[in-house]
């Protein structure tokens, strides 16, 4: 895509992208060109006409997102080279394996392509994008990313963006197959356990791969324990802490939709297997009303309590709140996996939440775990913002 205007900016409002941070703020733009819609690409420069990136233009509070500290063109090859980069990044990481089908190829600015998303389960390729730019050139990372997979490792591209792209300007896309979508396999592998992944309608691109490593630490800990599995979502847990030899698994979601799939995603590798229970219901009604000790490893992994800064005192007094209750009832010795993915709430605000839970729960508590999301979901060093997922795991006396 050819460059359609420039951006000057004010007088110091430059340091950030000197050092390499992504984003430009409407309130840091001394001068744009006439004219400009979003999507646009455009160069970005400093008040003294210093050079400093090329990106995207976007109306709103982040009116662009550098794709490029380089005075280069925005092209196929520039996707092409972004994509092969993550691609390579992910075989580095021996993610791409038969056993391993489920992996995250780009992670917006974690890859340096602020915007877009794109999840791989099996052979089929889900495409999401946040920024109008992105839209525009998704035909170009379609093509892209067709040269970069091997062939027999892609054989569907889903563009699943309806929900995450709101502008003002023609919708031009609809969520759809832009390559294949005739004979899909739904079902992919993480780590040998097979998932059902619903991208049609799932939440996200279908299921919450950021989890991968912390599952696999559930299933170490499983072993004869009876596991409740809260928030389950898809019942990615739940599967790991069957595996791992759990005494009985309890999966419960305030979603029916979601409490079917986890169910489907148990019988797809356990069968009709008696150690698993599920229902649908509000976790913090059911952490109510079970007794106590009648649980040696929770798991809390709720969705984003505060999805802005302006929900953050309300989503703090949520995580104390869901975490007093599962420290009233946990057995003594037992495991809490507990987490945030709020981007708006730091590490240390969570911790200190989760402290404050142990404290009313005047239970002894010691950490065992500090953990974060996996390698297919890197945080750019220059972009703090990326990182969100933070969890504790918690061992309970």
């Amino acid at each position: 895509m050819k460059n359609k205007g420039e951006i000057i900016l004010k007088p110091t409002k430059d340091n950030s992208l000197r050092r390499f941070h992504p984003w430009v703020f409407s309130g840091a733009i001394a001068h744009a060109s006439e004219g400009l819609q979003e999507g646009d690409v455009v160069k970005v420069f400093a008040n003294d006409g210093a050079f400093l990136g090329v990106g995207h233009y976007q109306t709103g509070s982040i009116s662009v997102r550098i794709l490029s500290f380089e005075d280069e063109p925005i092209d196929r090859d520039f996707y092409l080279q972004r994509l092969t980069e993550a691609y390579r990044l992910r075989l580095k990481a021996d993610l791409i394996r038969p056993d391993n089908t489920i992996y995250r190829l780009v992670y917006g600015e974690g890859d340096n392509l602020p915007g877009l998303i794109i999840d791989m389960y099996g052979n089929t390729a889900v495409v999401q994008v946040h920024t109008v730019g992105m839209n525009r050139d998704r035909h170009l990372i379609v093509e892209a990313l067709q040269e970069v997979v091997p062939s027999h490792a892609i054989e569907h591209i889903f563009y699943k963006s309806e929900a995450t792209l709101a502008y003002t300007g023609d919708r031009e896309f609809r969520d759809g197959y832009l390559m294949g979508g005739d004979k899909v396999n739904p079902v992919a592998v993480e780590n040998g356990l097979k998932f059902h992944i619903d991208w049609l309608r799932g939440q996200k691109t279908g299921f919450f791969i950021d989890q991968r490593e912390n599952r696999k630490l559930v299933e170490r800990y499983a072993q004869d324990r009876r596991v409740l599995n809260l928030f389950c979502y898809t019942g990615g847990f739940s599967a790991y802490a069957l595996r791992g030899g759990a005494r009985k698994v309890d999966s419960v979601d305030s979603s029916a939709k979601a409490v079917m799939l986890t169910n489907e995603n148990i019988r797809l590798n356990f069968g009709e297997d008696a150690r698993h229970g599920s229902c649908s219901e509000d976790a913090f009604k059911f952490l109510k009303k079970i007794e106590k000790d009648a649980y040696d490893l929770i798991i809390l992994d709720p969705p984003a309590f505060a999805k802005h800064r302006g929900a953050i005192k309300n989503a703090l007094q949520g995580y104390r709140k869901l975490n007093l209750a599962a420290l009233e009832k946990i057995a003594p010795g037992g495991i809490i996996f507990t987490f945030s993915c709020s981007q708006a709430i730091t590490r240390e605000q969570f911790r200190v939440a989760v402290f404050s839970a142990a404290a009313l729960s005047r239970r002894r508590v010691r950490i065992m775990y500090q953990l974060e999301q996996p390698v297919d979901h890197p945080i750019n060093m220059y972009h703090p913002e990326g990182e969100y997922l933070k969890g504790l795991v918690l061992y309970v006396v």
